[in-house]
């Protein structure tokens, strides 16, 4: 068993993680999303750990100082999971449960999809299977998604989008104020803002010619949607179920947005550990 992990190392990238709870414990890796860090687990993972497991919540590509390349190519889903398993092969573990909101869901969709013998289950908090997104996408889902076509273009996003801006006010209304203050500061840091769009600006290659095939999920899932949520609408939400062919359990909680490991820390652990069973 390795040491507590504080970094892993992947082609030249340093990303950091916070690494918490019994070492000896079944592993949760927990994916956050844009524009948030590892800290948007923070009411989540001590819970997790006092039911003995161990997490793993990784600033992701694009969020950690010494892991921001540039070029919307390295940022494609194949270098997002494989930063995923390379963390996990560094932690000295073979099997982990997957969780992930926003785009941190779709890298755990993807997970899940390609790697499903070490995954014993996988939950996506927000962020519906992408073919359940492209099925919505001509029923109201693209209007809502309406910020990514100017995410698209660079120095235009970079612009409208700094911390205290309209835009930026508009995208992460509902948050609390203090995770708005922290993402702000680290948006505002070299090169972050630019590494996090570029998750954005990988997507029209990825739709082309996919990097990661997302096919059906075949592992234990759990998938919990907030009702309010603007980003993501229904019909998505309860097309997902077309998409996974094993254990499905779909949660909606009917007075939530989208923040929901922010907002909703509470439910979300309670249905975590009913979904993870016992370390």
């Amino acid at each position: 068993m390795a040491d507590r992990l504080s970094c892993f190392e992947r082609d030249g990238l340093r990303f950091d993680v916070l690494d918490a709870g019994p070492l000896a414990g079944d592993t949760v890796v927990l994916l956050h999303g844009f524009p948030q860090d590892a800290t948007c687990w923070d009411r989540i993972a001590p819970r997790l750990n006092e039911a003995g497991f161990r997490t793993l919540a990784p600033d992701q590509r694009g969020y950690s100082p010494g892991a921001r390349p540039t070029g919307a190519a390295r940022y494609r889903f194949r270098e997002l999971v494989d930063d995923v398993l390379a963390m996990v092969a560094t932690a000295g573990v073979d099997r982990v449960h997957v969780v992930g909101h926003d785009w941190g869901a779709l890298v755990a969709w993807a997970l899940a999809a390609e790697q499903p013998q070490m995954i014993p289950s996988v939950t996506a908090l927000s962020v519906p299977h992408p073919s359940a997104l492209r099925a919505a996408a001509l029923h109201g889902q693209a209007l809502r998604s309406w910020y990514m076509g100017v995410f698209q273009v660079p120095g235009l996003a970079e612009r409208v989008l700094i911390p205290g801006s309209w835009v930026w006010s508009q995208l992460t209304k509902g948050l609390p104020t203090s995770s708005v203050e922290r993402y702000s500061a680290r948006m505002s840091e070299p090169g972050a803002l630019t590494g996090a769009l570029s998750w954005y600006r990988a997507l029209p290659s990825e739709v082309r010619r996919p990097s990661v095939h997302i096919g059906r999920i075949r592992v234990p899932t759990l998938y919990v949607w907030g009702a309010r949520d603007p980003a993501l609408g229904r019909r998505a939400a309860e097309l997902t179920r077309r998409f996974v062919a094993g254990p499905y359990r779909f949660e909606i909680l009917d007075d939530a947005g989208h923040w929901l490991p922010e907002t909703r820390p509470e439910v979300v652990t309670n249905l975590l550990l009913e979904h993870l069973g016992p370390s």
